[in-house]
């Protein structure tokens, strides 16, 4: 009898041996825990999906044996197929594995690049962000959310986190706020849970509100909402671009960040984040990575070249198939393009090249204006 059928890529398996059961395993360290990947163990007759509700969700503890030691904490709720989640939904992360919390929701644009239609590997200037090719984009909901810290560690991701360009005496600064991400709607696993700190992030108690006696979700603080209209322009997530090439998809998401004076010249500045998907049995590994700049006002083409991302070689494989970072760009024009691909190597050392999507770099700064750069600062 076949105990395991798969009904996830990542991993979400039905086990005919348990009683029902949602948790995360550990495939790391046998002194570490972490939701690598997620297990939906259901009695010998399959659960439908739609009673999947009535099952539990349980993460690893911190164990010292190779069996790791789970613990129950929350109820497993159907996922949403129409309709945008609340704040406060708690929620399993269905690449990576961790609990978060949704703050807000936003209303992006996807952009999805047909792979077929670049077959001669070489690198193009596009003039409207669509690499040369009309891209009808469809809207998709993504929501901001707090990660919890516990899980942080050990998620095949850059730990992420917002930038924004800030004020200080000493001059304009990039600085981060850690623990912030953005996930689609199709990435929520939801759950409920009668924990007193269902997350673990220094910004929970001050974003939400939370009574584990009462069955309402964490409700918005007017901190929260202070803080997304003061910060709108540099959270917005409006356009999102995806590629894939063979069995490897990448997506990028830019946010503009603000424009700052250095050594008399204007820079515009952008965060990317990037994540990258292997949809094949076949394990991989990011070696290079090779971008291109190009800048609308000056007509400027730079290139960044190097080994790996982040500091990082990225294994992507059956058990963690995706990997997720974000970057920084700056540009003297107020308006460009960005592109590029990754080299990756297969097990039996061969080479080949995956194409990042172009994407445009798009400011919210007139650069007419009298207030130059200073048209926007982030916070």
């Amino acid at each position: 009898m076949d105990k395991c059928k798969m009904i996830h890529r990542i991993g979400l398996r039905l086990l005919a041996d348990q009683p029902g059961i949602l948790q995360n395993v550990n495939r790391g360290s046998s002194k570490k825990s972490v939701a690598c990947f997620t297990t939906l163990q259901t009695p010998k007759k399959p659960v439908p999906f739609n009673e999947m509700k009535k099952t539990y969700i349980c993460n690893t503890k911190r164990y010292s044996s190779s069996k790791p030691k789970l613990e129950s904490v929350g109820k497993f709720e159907t996922p949403k197929t129409e309709g945008r989640y609340e704040t406060g939904q708690l929620f399993l992360h269905k690449v990576f594995g961790y609990r978060g919390v949704i703050l807000f929701p936003w209303s992006a644009q996807l952009y999805e690049r047909d792979k077929s239609d670049h077959t001669d590997g070489k690198d193009r200037v596009p003039e409207d962000g669509s690499s040369g090719k009309q891209v009808i984009a469809r809207t998709l909901t993504y929501y901001q959310t707090l990660v919890d810290s516990r899980d942080c560690p050990h998620i095949n991701a850059q730990s992420e986190a917002v930038t924004f360009l800030g004020n200080n005496e000493r001059g304009q600064s990039l600085y981060t706020i850690p623990g912030l991400d953005y996930v689609s709607q199709e990435d929520i696993l939801p759950y409920t849970t009668s924990e007193k700190i269902p997350i673990h992030h220094e910004l929970f108690d001050k974003f939400l509100s939370y009574d584990p006696m009462s069955s309402k979700l964490p409700q918005a603080t007017k901190t929260l909402i202070t803080w997304q209209e003061k910060n709108h322009m540099c959270l917005e997530l409006s356009k999102v671009h995806q590629e894939t090439t063979g069995d490897i998809r990448v997506t990028a998401m830019p946010f503009f960040l603000g424009a700052k004076d250095n050594q008399n010249m204007h820079e515009y500045w952008w965060r990317y984040l990037i994540r990258i998907e292997n949809f094949s049995n076949t394990t991989v590994q990011l070696r290079e990575r090779h971008w291109k700049t190009y800048e609308v006002h000056t007509g400027r083409l730079g290139t960044i070249s190097g080994r790996g991302v982040v500091g990082l070689e990225p294994v992507l494989s059956k058990q963690q198939p995706a990997f997720q970072y974000s970057s920084h760009v700056s540009l003297h024009s107020p308006t460009g393009h960005m592109w590029g691909m990754f080299r990756m190597e297969r097990p039996d050392g061969t080479q080949f090249d995956v194409r990042i999507p172009a994407y445009a770099l798009e400011s919210k700064i007139d650069p007419n204006s009298d207030n130059g750069p200073h048209g926007y600062h982030g916070s």
